[in-house]
């Protein structure tokens, strides 16, 4: 149905009644409206209001008897207004944070306890989809043989943050080799990122090859392996599943069971958040937003974090529609912020 000019006065009654709906999951009879506003509106007004917004698409009736409880486009309407206003300041969100830098050094450890926190403050999933490493400027990188046809990737970033990854390889490596390798690397190419290290090997491998040999043609071919392992899926952290399986109440089973098959394949949900990343500080996806197949009671609350010259990946969490939206988004927010100052003063 067309969407109809709403009065201060409708969006009044709507916000009431998508508040009320949020706290108890129950449809919102007009009597119970009259009894939980500070205005003087009578009954009959309510009611006629009521109406209107069923007409409009932000209510609905479950059943004949029964009170309105908010569609999509009805939470939609609820949650732009709270981003009219400004997002809360840092001081009024009670976040412990300090153990964000409990895992100092160590990426990986870093971003599970941001997703904890995510979970543990929300009382939802929380998840964090980790960069690639190929984005991430380097102090310095080293390259370690663990068997014939694996190589590990320690990467230590410009901002003292250190990642791995362990790429398979179809070419026989020394480990002085790498070593080697290692070393050009980190002398010629310190505080620029992998993607620069692989586009120069190419453009330029002639005039090492007396040299190296054909050491940076091996060490270019691992890069390209690494690269096309990248291509294939980001890495994403979730945290707090259990917390979702105690609000079935809030869940369709069947949806429920649809998003954790989608969650035991990672690779494809971190592709499919890593679609909604945007420069907003926060984005909320309602119900069919999402265009998770089967999933049509969630929403999903996300921001994305990076040092200050460029976004890394995204973070958030994934709750029933009926979420807290008023104290999720700015904790969401603030996870952000939070994460993205401590990667780019991290010493």
């Amino acid at each position: 149905m067309k969407s109809l000019n709403l009065r201060e006065k409708d969006t009044y009654i709507l916000t009431k009644i998508i508040e009320h709906y949020l706290k108890t999951g129950k449809a919102v009879s007009s009597g119970l409206v009259a009894q939980n506003i500070d205005v003087k509106i009578s009954s009959a007004t309510i009611r006629n209001i009521m109406a209107k917004l069923e007409k409009c698409g932000y209510l609905y009736q479950p059943h004949t008897s029964a009170g309105r409880i908010p569609t999509d486009k009805g939470l939609r309407f609820y949650v732009n207004r709270l981003f009219d206003d400004a997002l809360p300041n840092k001081q009024l969100i009670d976040i412990e944070t300090a153990d964000f830098d409990q895992g100092r050094g160590d990426f990986i450890s870093l971003l599970n306890q941001v997703s904890m926190t995510l979970s543990e403050y929300s009382d939802n999933l929380g998840f964090v989809i980790s960069p690639r490493i190929s984005k991430i400027n380097f102090r310095y990188v080293r390259l370690v043989k663990i068997s014939e046809e694996r190589v590990l990737i320690i990467q230590v970033s410009t901002n003292n943050l250190v990642l791995n990854e362990v790429v398979e390889t179809k070419n026989y490596f020394t480990q002085n080799e790498l070593d080697r390798a290692s070393r050009f690397i980190s002398e010629n190419f310190a505080g620029k990122n992998l993607t620069i290290v692989r586009d120069y090997l190419l453009k330029e491998m002639p005039k090492y090859k007396a040299r190296f040999e054909n050491i940076l043609q091996k060490t270019n071919d691992l890069l390209k392996s690494y690269f096309g392992q990248e291509e294939k899926g980001d890495h994403i952290i979730l945290r707090g599943t259990s917390k979702l399986l105690s609000k079935s109440d809030f869940f369709d089973m069947e949806g429920l069971r649809s998003l954790f098959d989608s969650f035991e394949e990672k690779s494809k949900l971190a592709k499919l958040l890593s679609d909604f990343i945007s420069l907003d500080r926060v984005k909320v996806l309602i119900g069919e937003e999402l265009k998770i197949p089967d999933v049509n009671d969630c929403s999903l609350i996300l921001s994305h974090y990076g040092d200050n010259r460029q976004v890394l990946g995204s973070l958030g969490i994934i709750g029933p529609k009926r979420i807290p939206y008023k104290t999720i988004i700015p904790l969401v927010d603030y996870i952000a912020q939070k994460l993205s100052h401590t990667i780019s003063f991290h010493h």
